[in-house]
């Protein structure tokens, strides 16, 4: 299975800690190459990296890694949503493909557990422990869902049962429903397909997920993440 990871932005809210956030140093690796290790050790075979912001030295990290790595460059990273981002790799989503995010660490247990459960147009990895302490209730993507299918996603929803983890399998039919949309983000294409009855929830049960957003959330890593 291929697998692509947007990692175009500049990470601001992580600028006091490290200059490039896919770069950051955790355990003596790159951010970004953990995220590919675990995508690797989930079932990706192969992978695509969308980079924008400082995109040589990303695309030196990424190349590092432990499978076969392709970088797609996002010319208009600092101007447009990150579904623009993938549209710049809408060439290598020939079937199922992995799609995660370059901030997010995740274990390969919950890699695993969407690509077996994945189907229609996306899946979407979903975490229903509302309040965990690992997430950042102001900043996170939220989803409400229905009998294993996505309802709505956003980050400004008020009615919803489970988070986004920021891991999804997609299939060309993002890409069309990102395509038709005016500078659409990842969230967009996938409410366009929800309401085709095209997106499903994953539920992850206790797989673990942390979004690397804040220095709050790098603390939190290096004193709790199982790095083994």
């Amino acid at each position: 299975m291929h697998a692509i990871v947007l990692a175009a932005g500049a990470g601001s809210r992580l600028r006091d800690v490290t200059p490039v956030k896919p770069l950051l140093s955790m355990r003596g690796r790159p951010l970004l190459q953990h995220v590919l290790g675990a995508l690797a050790a989930g079932g990706a075979t192969s992978a695509t990296v969308v980079v924008g912001y400082r995109a040589d030295d990303v695309a030196e990290a990424a190349c590092g890694a432990v499978l076969p790595v392709s970088i797609r460059p996002n010319p208009l990273w600092d101007s447009t949503p990150n579904g623009v981002s993938l549209l710049a790799a809408a060439g290598d989503v020939r079937g199922p493909t992995l799609l995660s995010m370059a901030d997010h660490l995740l274990s390969p247990g919950l890699v695993a557990a969407v690509v077996a459960g994945a189907q229609g147009g996306v899946s979407l990895g979903i975490d229903r422990r509302l309040g965990h302490r690992w997430v950042d209730e102001e900043d996170v993507t939220r989803v409400r869902t229905r009998d294993g299918r996505i309802e709505a996603i956003g980050k400004q929803l008020l009615m919803y049962d489970c988070y986004d983890t920021g891991l999804f399998v997609i299939r060309p039919a993002l890409i069309e429903a990102l395509a038709a949309l005016s500078d659409p983000s990842l969230s967009q294409g996938v409410a366009q397909l929800a309401r085709q009855g095209q997106a499903h929830a994953i539920d992850i049960g206790d797989q673990a997920w942390l979004d690397i957003d804040d220095a709050r959330a790098q603390a939190l890593a290096e004193a709790e993440w199982d790095w083994r």
